[in-house]
């Protein structure tokens, strides 16, 4: 089959498409002929092997273990391992696997869900990581309820995105922090306030937030809690500043540390891919509270031309890469 593959860290012109074997299944996984997978910032992070601390996570220290990247996925079963038993020959689903980035890529069962009909492969596909993400920041460390006031700074990225409709659907007042050029979606996707970065400090207005939802951004712990009710609730699932070694996560732990000593909760999480969280994501989108917003899509052959589009934040939601088809 066709894979892009990479054999050492780098920025993306370390990926290339070549024919590979076809991948093999687990007793308790599902073999997928893929239709669309999603490009995230994780994707970027994997491939470039930075911050460091990626690599001592377990991806590999000098190389990727896995040579094919991509994770999101939405496609077509082919084959079951025995164990199995959601899913059958023919299924459309969507979900997290490894190797994605190819024609064939394999899942673990439960990283999967039934995809519903009225998505396409490549909406589906750009739903799991960034969907997940948004939803366990929102319900889960957020603890957003009707009528709170939550503040979503990178609201027009992957994650951000799927962030403003979650907290919308759980009934808050919404307000997201974008570039001008952006703000558009940001409105579309149901904010009831946009705040341009370039020209209003989201925390000298003097509104304090319930919640603040810190996607990839790199204000300072001082800032956003001056921004933040004295009760609030602060969540920061990434950061793209801070070296080499670390990242932005040197803000996770600084909040980490802080929290136990001040009335605000601070914190940050990793995300759980589970079918549960999963199912919950499709019953948002099959409602009509959620729906994902893709920017472009890209054939596999193309697939450095996307991941580098995500890691330039050129993306407005979520880019897609379609192996079986020209992309739109």
């Amino acid at each position: 089959m066709q894979a892009v593959t990479q054999d050492s860290y780098g920025p993306a012109d370390v990926l290339e498409l070549r024919e590979v074997a076809d991948p093999t299944v687990g007793d308790d996984e599902v073999l997928i002929a893929v239709r669309a997978a999603g490009v995230d910032r994780g994707v970027v992070h994997l491939m470039t092997g930075l911050p460091y601390v990626v690599r001592l996570a377990g991806y590999g220290v000098r190389a990727p273990k896995n040579p094919v990247p991509g994770m999101d996925v939405a496609g077509v079963v082919v084959a079951t391992g025995r164990d199995v038993t959601r899913f059958a020959v023919g299924d459309e689903v969507l979900g997290i696997g490894r190797g994605t980035f190819a024609e064939a890529a394999v899942a673990p069962e439960t990283k999967l869900v039934h995809k519903p009909a009225d998505l396409s492969f490549p909406q589906a596909a750009a739903l799991a990581i960034s969907g997940l993400t948004a939803l366990q920041a929102v319900r889960d460390h957020a603890m957003v309820e009707p009528g709170d006031k939550v503040l979503v700074l990178g609201a027009s990225g992957g994650v951000g995105s799927f962030a403003v409709q979650i907290a919308k659907a759980f009934g808050a007042h919404v307000t997201g922090v974008s570039s001008a050029r952006k703000a558009s979606l940001v409105a579309d996707l149901g904010a009831d306030e946009v705040i341009d970065y370039a020209t209003t400090d989201f925390s000298a207005t003097g509104i304090r937030y319930d919640a603040i939802i810190d996607i990839g951004g790199n204000s300072s712990l001082s800032r956003l809690r001056r921004a933040l009710a004295p009760q609030g609730h602060l969540v920061i699932t990434g950061g793209e500043n801070g070296g080499r070694w670390i990242g932005g996560t040197d803000r996770q732990l600084r909040a980490l540390a802080l929290s136990p000593f001040v009335s605000q909760s601070l914190g940050t999480f990793i995300s759980s891919e589970n079918s549960d969280d999963l199912a919950e994501l499709v019953g948002l989108v099959e409602q009509g509270h959620v729906r994902p917003h893709i920017d472009r899509t890209y054939p596999l052959t193309d697939t450095a031309e996307a991941v580098q589009y995500v890691a330039d934040g050129r993306a407005i939601g979520k880019v897609v890469v379609v192996p079986t088809q020209t992309a739109a």
